[in-house]
């Protein structure tokens, strides 16, 4: 749609709650189309509004009176019928509301584009219109996600846990140190040296587990919480104090968790 701020908004008479209709939405949308020289029909091909102006492609509207996955199918399968397709609902719906950054980002990336209508009056405001996407790569994400994978020495997570520590290489780096720690403590040089961790001194000093301590300048030791983490990860313990030379990992993304 052409300017569509710019175009006085619309109002009709019934008012936003829980027993509104979706036919309650169709008057404003259709005057606000129509104020841009659109003829505006409703229901055909199951389309709940289709507005035609000159030769341009048709612009179809789905309407609901909740934001839901319904909705969201609904005006996808409609881009089989046109590349302007739009979602309409009320800006107060819950899902609206909680998740507006990603609902947007989700429909352009659809091709699908978002009204909303507002208050009592249901004032008509376009949120997106729909575009042909073009995501940007992001170089340096990409470069984090292969670098990690490349360098994790085994497999120990499994996709969709959320509630215990994900493996990290830093974190695997960080247990190299717990095992060479465990039989006391160690300068950084020749902590290095016996685990080939060339970032060992960072993850000594910064400690985001909680694992190491300094006994003495440039000396550390295990905590408690170190020496717990012998037992909570036996598993990735015995496979990195089983690894051989060639299973040692070189400088890789500090991605702590």
């Amino acid at each position: 749609m052409r300017h569509p701020r710019r175009v006085k908004h619309h109002v009709n008479d019934c008012k936003a709650g829980s027993g509104m209709k979706e036919t309650q939405l169709f008057a404003p949308i259709s005057a606000f189309l129509k104020d841009q020289g659109y003829e505006v029909q409703g229901e055909i091909e199951y389309c709940d509004l289709i507005a035609k102006r000159g030769d341009e492609p048709p612009v179809i509207v789905e309407l609901k009176t909740r934001l839901n996955l319904e909705l969201i199918l609904q005006a996808a399968e409609r881009l089989t019928l046109s590349e302007s397709v739009y979602i309409a609902f009320p800006n107060t719906a819950p899902l609206w509301k909680r998740h507006r950054r990603r609902v947007l980002a989700l429909c352009r990336r659809l091709g699908i584009g978002i009204i909303t209508l507002h208050g009592a009056l249901l004032r008509v405001n376009v949120r997106l219109d729909p575009l042909p996407y073009r995501p940007r790569s992001n170089v340096r994400r990409q470069h984090r996600l292969l670098a990690e994978f490349s360098h994790r020495t085994l497999d120990a997570n499994i996709g969709g846990v959320t509630r215990q520590p994900i493996m990290t290489t830093y974190r695997q780096d960080a247990l190299r140190c717990v095992i060479a720690l465990k039989a006391g403590p160690l300068s950084l040089a020749d902590l290095r040296k016996a685990t080939r961790v060339e970032r060992a001194s960072g993850i000594l000093q910064k400690d985001h587990y909680g694992w190491f301590e300094r006994v003495s300048r440039g000396c550390y030791a295990l905590t408690t919480k170190g020496i717990d983490a012998l037992s909570q990860f036996k598993d990735v313990v015995a496979v990195l104090t089983a690894e051989d030379s060639s299973g040692i990992k070189g400088a890789v993304p500090t991605l702590v968790d």
